[in-house]
């Protein structure tokens, strides 16, 4: 049975990770020229702050200098987060954007823009806002029918300790 670095690495690093409070989202390992790049992407449920990344980030290193994990070429390791636009593919992704707006790619096609107001074990409900002066109506998407699903950049929302003041 073949494993892939990507997955070598996953399980050499998920558990530091994990004791770090964070969970372990997406490795890469990329070529940029002759130099290797280890994307490491990590996130919780609170989100990462830099001093999060920044002790996760010399963790990892120590592990993989230990190891040998990633041979004896020139590598550069980048730790970070999944960013504004992330995309949503886990359980706790969903629960995470509870409150943000989304872009779904629904299975039967098409597309749905909408706020996710809870998430369950079967999918979650959210708010289509309204367009052109109309209110905005509750949904209910069921995982099956979701194919991709990304969370939007909102510049101009304003924060609901706002509205209510």
């Amino acid at each position: 049975m073949s494993t892939t670095q990507s997955e070598r690495l996953r399980e050499l690093l998920e558990p530091l990770v994990s004791s770090q409070g964070l969970d372990l989202e997406e490795i890469s390992v990329d070529s940029v020229g002759r130099k290797r790049v280890l994307s490491v992407v990590v996130d919780s449920d609170t989100g990462a702050d830099l001093d999060q990344i920044a002790d996760v980030s010399r963790a990892l290193s120590a592990k993989l200098d230990e190891t040998n994990a990633m041979g004896e070429g020139e590598y550069t390791l980048e730790v970070g987060t999944p960013g504004a636009e992330r995309p949503l593919k886990e359980h706790r992704h969903y629960v995470r954007a509870v409150d943000r707006l989304v872009k779904f790619q629904l299975t039967e096609g098409g597309e749905v823009v909408a706020r996710i107001l809870e998430v369950d074990d079967e999918g979650l409900d959210v708010e289509v806002p309204g367009i052109k002066g109309r209110k905005a109506t509750s949904r209910r998407l069921a995982f099956s029918d979701i194919d991709r699903a990304r969370v939007q950049v909102e510049f101009n929302r304003k924060d609901k300790k706002e509205e209510e003041a």
